[in-house]
């Protein structure tokens, strides 16, 4: 199973917000359509960060109250791991659990297109699992 697979069942929808945005437009926005995670995007439209609930519990527990009036730019994470619509389920769950991100933006040629979190990789894994299970079934009332 790859990650183009699981972007064409669960769509390709991205919600997405400026590095200059205030941490409070973020905190709307995540809690306006339910998300824990937004990509922010550089003005040429490339992937400039990530900005997620652990984020901002991190700026309000530094710098309080007057941290929700800051940009966006001065919390997100910069340096983002990314993933392509190629790579497989097994690679993206190693990446997510080598460096303890919870959501990966997917980018083809330098573009977002897609992004998949910790629990479509974990669905899908046990998708997998279930139909080895079946399949194996199946192969021992055939023998």
């Amino acid at each position: 199973m790859t990650v183009r697979s699981i972007l064409d069942e669960k769509g390709r929808d991205v919600f997405t917000i400026g590095p200059d945005e205030t941490l409070t437009a973020a905190i709307r926005l995540l809690a306006e359509k339910r998300i824990g995670a937004v990509v922010v995007l550089r003005p040429d439209g490339g992937i400039g960060g990530i900005l997620s609930e652990r984020d901002i519990v991190r700026a309000l527990a530094e710098g309080g109250a007057g941290a929700l009036t800051k940009p966006i730019s001065a919390f997100m994470t910069s340096k983002v791991q990314v993933c392509r619509e190629e790579n497989t389920v097994n690679d993206v769950m190693e990446v997510m659990t080598r460096v303890r991100f919870r959501h990966l933006p997917v980018e083809k040629e330098g573009r977002l297109v897609g992004l998949v979190s910790i629990g479509d990789v974990v669905k899908r894994r046990i998708e997998d699992v279930e139909r080895e299970a079946e399949d194996i079934k199946a192969y021992i009332a055939t023998a």
